[in-house]
């Protein structure tokens, strides 16, 4: 294909405490007060990391996150502190909670696949009957997750999280009264966009008794959007089903290929040809998104170079 995609970095920086690499981002801890977050080419889908990087995903996932994490600081402070290198973020080092706050305008996804089950709650939060898929939820709804440290993560209900000390019961009431402020702003950027946001995670840390937003928000990882247009189309005259402009359509070319991320299944092969398609679908989000225009690196830049060489000067100037 031509283009370098990053699928693991091995950086070393000054300072470096230890690296923890996740699904999409190497994060590498900096002293006991900074992280470096890489943003790589990888991506998931059923929690599994797919076998080829996808050109420019890093980049677009990074400048993404910046941005709505600019856009909301309004509501909760998080941790970014830079943004030297499109695909590298310095922020605080904060005590994450281990859980994922997922929030849900409409039934689809994990929600409607619990749904069609016959199932009308999901991690203790209810769920009308007499929905169809698409449907807006009157409010939206809170299906918190625990976060996993292999395979799949779990829904779960406010009374476990506080039962299992994942937050106390006013933090809990804190994280939910968060998430449905930055949920609403979400919804409310993208309609601005043409999009609708149909339903999203965030994380948060927290440093003493204050909450910070940490990870990445309303990007294409961590949201599912929809053409605002095809959407109310669709929930009009149930004809053609909205058009994505998510990872989602990844899980559907996935399950086509009958893997649902179950054990003993085979991954499908990654043609050239889909990975170029998802590559044009994340930029595209960018674009719709953010009304910006893409900008993909230089043909032939060292970008592993690059980015070790800007991520060092940012933090010669922090530390």
């Amino acid at each position: 294909m031509g283009v370098q995609t990053i699928s693991r970095t091995d950086f070393a920086f000054p300072g470096q405490t230890g690296v923890y690499r996740g699904k999409v981002r190497d994060v590498y801890g900096i002293g006991d007060k900074y992280i470096v977050a890489v943003a790589t080419d990888r991506i998931s889908a059923f929690d599994v990391i797919l076998p080829r990087g996808i050109p420019y995903k890093g980049q677009v996932l990074n400048q993404l996150a910046a941005h709505f994490l600019k856009a909301t600081e309004g509501i909760t402070p998080n941790w970014l502190v830079a943004v030297p290198d499109p695909n590298v973020s310095i922020g605080y080092k904060f005590e994450p909670f281990k859980i994922e706050m997922v929030v849900r305008g409409c039934l689809v996804g994990h929600a409607w696949r619990e749904y069609k089950t016959g199932k009308r709650q999901i991690s203790g939060f209810a769920m009308p009957d007499g929905l169809k898929e698409y449907d807006k939820f009157p409010e939206p709804i809170l299906t918190p997750a625990t976060k996993a440290e292999e395979g799949h993560d779990e829904d779960i209900s406010p009374e476990e999280i506080v039962s299992r000390g994942l937050a106390t019961k006013s933090e809990w009431e804190k994280l939910a009264q968060l998430t449905h402020q930055l949920f609403a702003k979400g919804q409310k950027m993208a309609k601005a966009r043409g999009l609708y946001l149909a339903d999203t995670k965030y994380e948060f840390g927290k440093s003493g008794d204050k909450i910070y937003l940490i990870d990445e928000v309303h990007t294409p990882d961590s949201s599912r959007y929809f053409y605002l247009d095809s959407y109310n189309k669709y929930s009009k005259d149930r004809k053609d089903e909205p058009k994505h402009l998510s990872k989602e359509f990844v899980r559907e070319w996935l399950m086509e290929q009958g893997f649902n991320g179950r054990k003993g299944q085979k991954m499908p092969e990654m043609t050239d040809e889909f990975v170029n398609s998802v590559s044009e679908r994340y930029i595209e989000l960018y674009e719709e998104m953010s009304g910006q225009k893409f900008i993909k690196p230089p043909a032939g830049q060292d970008i592993m170079k690059r980015i070790e060489t800007n991520a060092r000067e940012a933090l010669g100037k922090l530390q």
